[in-house]
Order: C-alpha cells, then structure tokens, then sequence
C-alpha cells in the first residue's frame, strides 16, 4: 500500500522487515509494531533513533491502515516508494560481459505471483528482473514484497517500454529462451542453451503465458514436462502450474 501524499510505500511482514533491517535499514522512515513483537526489534529502534527516524508501538488495526491487509505480523515499516530503473544499453552490456542471466516478466499481473517470483530468483541468485511499463503488469506493492519474504533485497528490478523491441536488442547477445506449451525441449535442457551467452528466461502471464508475439522473438522455447492423465492421453491432469511455481523450477534447472 502506497502512502501518496508521502510517496511511501509500506513494507509489512516479520521476515520482510527483518531482512530490511539487515540489509538497508537506512530505507526506512517509520517504524510501527505491536506490543507481541516489540522486543525483536530494539536493536531496529536504536538505529532509527541514531538516524532520526520514527517508530511507535500500535495496536493490530492501526497496521491494517497502514500497509492495507492484516498479513503484517505485527510490523509495518514504511520507505520511500521505489524507483524502478528503465533498462538501458550500459546495463545489457554488463549482463554480457559478467554472463549475468536475467527474467523478463511478459505482463504478470498478479502481486503475490509477482512476489513469489522475486523470492525464488533471490534463492537461486538469479539478480536481474525487467517489467513491462503496463498497467496489467504487477510492480513493487506491498503486497509483492511481502510475499517474497524478503526477496526484494536481492535483486535488481528493472522496466521496459516495449518488450519487443528489447527482444530485437538482445538478438545475437543473449539466449531468449520463453515457456510454451506447445514447445519441444524440456525444461532440463535450458542449461545447454547457448552456454556461451546468458540466458534471458521469458515467463508469460496467468491467463494466456507468453504472448505469439514475444514468442516469435526467442530464441528457444520449453515446457516443463507433466504427468499424463493416463498413457493414451497428451493431457496433464490440470491446465497448467501457477507461474510462480514454474519460475522456481527453472530457476532450479537453470542455476543447478
């Protein structure tokens, strides 16, 4: 939940904060917790107060104001709203030359997928995610950094205007690799891809996966092979693992 007036953005959740606090506690502006966990976080207060920052002990329902979901544990701290940063040539160029691999993110709209995403790229070291500048595309939220549980401290968000036209840009430099069900390479075989360059992973939305046209621009295609309903049958027993899901098998079989 975003504070607009303070151009602020509330980062709720016992783990989330926790790894705020170790990492860049700088960020934060206010601190707010309840009495049940007011002990944990001393060592956050002293710090605060050597940087003039605010905090306060508040009842649960003062939280649920603040950060607009009762998921927050007993904290809420407040940062400045992030900037993300426009992906640009110096940025590519470096992925290129320190064979950095990257995900690209085709309009995933949902904030707690979005969240789960960041958390497993963080796990398996992957450091750089660009986002479409799309309204159906989730952003840092509350919510999403919530649920990467701290994630949001890893890595590097960057934003695209056209995911076609980066596609075109990285031809020849980076392996474009998107998921598709109608691909005929496993997901186990990523790790061969062009070992020579970096590996962009492509993940598609909830609703239709990869776009025909981000499709069209990559370099390979792979599916995660699924059960069979039985062994007459090309069906999985369901449509499809939610994206987050997918993101952290091939994050998996990427960095195995």
């Amino acid at each position: 939940m975003k504070n607009k007036i303070r151009n602020e953005l509330a980062v709720c959740g016992f783990a989330t904060v926790k790894k705020l606090e170790k990492n860049h506690f700088e960020k934060i502006s206010r601190l707010y917790f309840t009495a049940e966990v007011a002990p944990l976080f001393g060592g956050l207060c002293k710090k605060l107060a050597k940087n003039k920052g605010i905090y306060n002990q508040v009842e649960a329902k003062d939280l649920e104001k603040l950060c607009g979901s009762v998921h927050h544990q007993g904290v809420v701290a407040m940062i400045n709203a992030p900037e993300i940063q426009q992906i640009d040539t110096e940025i590519i160029e470096d992925w290129i030359a320190n064979n950095k691999n990257a995900v690209l993110l085709d309009k995933i709209g949902n904030a707690n997928n979005f969240g789960a995403i960041v958390r497993s790229a963080a796990f398996f070291g992957i450091e750089n995610i660009i986002i479409p500048l799309d309204e159906s595309q989730s952003s840092i939220t509350t919510s999403s950094y919530r649920v990467a549980e701290g994630g949001m401290e890893y890595v590097n968000i960057y934003s695209v205007r056209s995911i076609s036209r980066l596609l075109e840009a990285l031809k020849d430099k980076m392996t474009r690799v998107a998921t598709s069900l109608n691909a005929t390479k496993n997901v186990s075989d990523i790790k061969s891809m062009n070992s020579d360059k970096p590996i962009l992973v492509i993940l598609g939305n909830e609703e239709n996966g990869v776009s025909e046209t981000t499709l069209q621009n990559c370099d390979e295609k792979i599916i995660i092979p699924f059960k069979s309903k039985n062994s007459n049958q090309t069906e999985s027993n369901v449509d499809s693992l939610n994206v987050a899901q997918a993101a952290s098998i091939i994050f998996y079989e990427l960095t195995k």
